[in-house]
């Protein structure tokens, strides 16, 4: 029996009985950590499940759903695992989120030392615990950041090499080499919305509904499906506010045949070029995701390992979500752990259909 409780708050139903919870205290169940607590009586002591203290006997054990609860009983913490102070988890995630605000709040870009420092931890165990937790480096993290930072600064800023120096840039030529990489266009052109650039589009039926496909003088930049043909006209508008958006002529239907084959005959090759945009860590998910065979699927936690980031998988899984050439870089590909389907930018029913497809190539 649970005493001693002072908020009406029932524990996971995994841990709804005091079986449940002892069980979690044999095993030293992490999972249980702040979800219960247990004191001993003949110490007088109060743990987390996961307490790494010698096991007690289960007649002296008792739960408690909140360790004020178990300090009202007489109960003092233990010295080992903590239970009234933030556990691990918790002390990680705030020492990261400080992290990236220190990143984000910087003129200058803080070296890993001093992130460290600041996190009273190594530079080895803060570099591991960041990129777990993010699913790209501090150096990646701040490269994104002050990507975005130019970003918004190109939108308001009178120059581009104001908005580079505002940005946290200290020099142009370093910005400019990678200007492509980090904004999918020279900066001038998404300054100005990407002004000025002409992309060419179309839209074709397919047995999935509304096939858009849009082209720049680079390659293919979007592949959406949907069952509105003008919503998919307005997501590329809001995409590209500025540019010059003229439908394709005659020839460019031959771009979209191609497009709609891959689609219906998901053995035949895509022979034509992509123009991907996205940041470095996208551009590597999106890599290893045309890697995967037709009619074969990967888990998100496959995709982390082999792009070499094993702890990445969420990150992994916002980069599929933010893929915009539909098929022909196959998110649709990418599946759960389990094998079961999750979300997929153009609907789970298109997503299972294109898996089926390919299934019986």
């Amino acid at each position: 029996m649970i005493v001693a409780m002072t908020r009406k708050e029932t524990a996971p139903l995994s841990f709804a009985t005091d079986e449940d919870r002892w069980a979690a205290v044999l095993h030293r169940d992490r999972h249980a950590d702040d979800v219960f607590f247990y004191s001993v009586q003949t110490t007088g002591i109060y743990c987390r499940p996961s307490c790494p203290s010698r096991q007690a006997r289960r007649e002296h054990v008792q739960f408690y759903l909140t360790a004020e609860a178990a300090e009202q009983a007489g109960y003092q913490p233990c010295k080992r695992c903590r239970p009234n102070e933030p556990g691990l988890a918790v002390q990680h995630a705030a020492a990261v989120t400080k992290a990236c605000r220190a990143i984000e709040e910087a003129s200058a870009v803080p070296n890993l030392e001093e992130l460290a420092h600041a996190a009273a931890m190594s530079r080895f165990y803060f570099h591991r615990i960041f990129k777990s937790a993010t699913g790209v480096t501090p150096k990646a993290y701040a490269a994104q950041h002050r990507a975005q930072r130019v970003r918004e600064e190109l939108s308001r800023n009178n120059t581009v090499t104001g908005a580079i120096y505002d940005a946290g840039f200290n020099s142009t030529g370093r910005f400019y080499s990678e200007s492509a990489k980090r904004l999918g266009m020279s900066p001038t052109h998404f300054r100005t919305g990407g002004n000025g650039e002409l992309i060419r589009f179309a839209i074709g039926q397919c047995s999935l509904g509304a096939i858009l496909v849009a082209v720049t003088d680079k390659g293919i930049c979007a592949i959406s499906l949907g069952d509105d043909p003008e919503r998919l006209v307005c997501n590329l508008e809001n995409r590209f506010p500025k540019a010059q958006l003229i439908g394709g002529d005659q020839d460019f239907e031959q771009w979209v045949a191609k497009v709609i084959g891959l689609v219906e005959a998901p053995s035949l090759s895509l022979d034509l070029p992509l123009d991907v945009r996205g940041t470095a860590f996208q551009q590597r998910v999106w890599q290893a995701l045309r890697e995967i065979p037709v009619g074969e699927t990967a888990s998100y936690t496959e995709i982390a390992q082999r792009i070499g980031t094993p702890k990445a998988v969420r990150a992994v899984a916002q980069a599929c979500a933010s893929n915009a050439i539909a098929v022909a870089i196959p998110c649709h590909r990418v599946v759960r752990n389990d094998g079961a389907l999750s979300g997929y930018r153009w609907g789970v029913e298109r997503k299972r259909a294109l898996l089926q497809k390919e299934a019986h190539a």
